[in-house]
């Protein structure tokens, strides 16, 4: 097994949720179990065939849960681990700065919308 060396902590944490929709998938899962199909109505740009490898890679590295209930047709649902969980925080705080730099861009004349800010009390 080859070791594996990082120069700074966050260089592990952006391999398991870094890139575009990894972060965005987990800000939703936070709130609330959902299904394949209410993640792609909530994310109405990703791909089918992107969401299902993020959320296999997720699953992957056991940040979530995938359930399914043996029943036709079949049902799935995703959910955080208790790991997954403990990034919380970590997205709590992406979030906020996210709305707080539309915020400024807004106040600058800058033609942007947030079409729904975070839930999480400030």
């Amino acid at each position: 097994m080859k070791c594996q060396t990082y120069n700074i902590g966050v260089e592990a944490t952006m391999e398991i949720i870094g890139g575009k929709w990894k972060p965005i998938i987990l800000c939703h899962l936070r709130h609330q179990v959902m299904r394949t199909g209410e993640l792609r109505r909530v994310i109405p740009n990703i791909t089918q065939k992107m969401l299902t490898q993020q959320l296999r890679e997720l699953e992957a590295d056991n940040i979530i849960n995938r359930h399914v209930y043996n029943q036709v047709p079949p049902k799935v649902e995703y959910s955080l681990t208790d790991y997954g969980k403990s990034l919380s925080h970590v997205l709590n705080q992406m979030c906020t700065w996210g709305e707080t730099h539309i915020d400024l861009l807004k106040a600058a004349g800058e033609d942007v919308k947030l079409l729904n800010r975070d839930d999480v009390a400030q």
